[in-house]
């Protein structure tokens, strides 16, 4: 059976928005487990999660792997990070 990687994005999306974990909503991890239980795979291979990591962006979202757990972060979660600009890599205000 193939994945359906924009239908498992979309659960991922919606698991985003569900109150779990004490909090009503935001970025969590996954096990390796859980994420084979989602995409319905006995096993995921590099090409998965890389066709998952695509579908996840084009719905908002990042994934990171970490090897034995991933985490979800939406692309929100980054707008308000500080930006690097030119005379920061040149300057030596360490």
């Amino acid at each position: 059976m193939a994945i359906d990687y924009p239908q498992v994005a979309g659960e991922i999306a919606r698991l985003y928005e569900k109150p779990f974990g004490g909090k009503t909503r935001g970025r969590f991890r996954i096990s390796m487990k859980n994420m084979r239980q989602l995409t319905g795979a006995k096993r995921l291979y590099e090409t998965d999660i890389l066709l998952l990591t695509r579908a996840l962006y084009d719905v908002g979202f990042t994934i990171i792997d970490m090897e034995t757990f991933f985490v979800i972060l939406s692309h929100r979660t980054f707008v308000s990070y500080r930006r690097l600009n030119d005379d920061s890599i040149g300057s030596d205000d360490s």
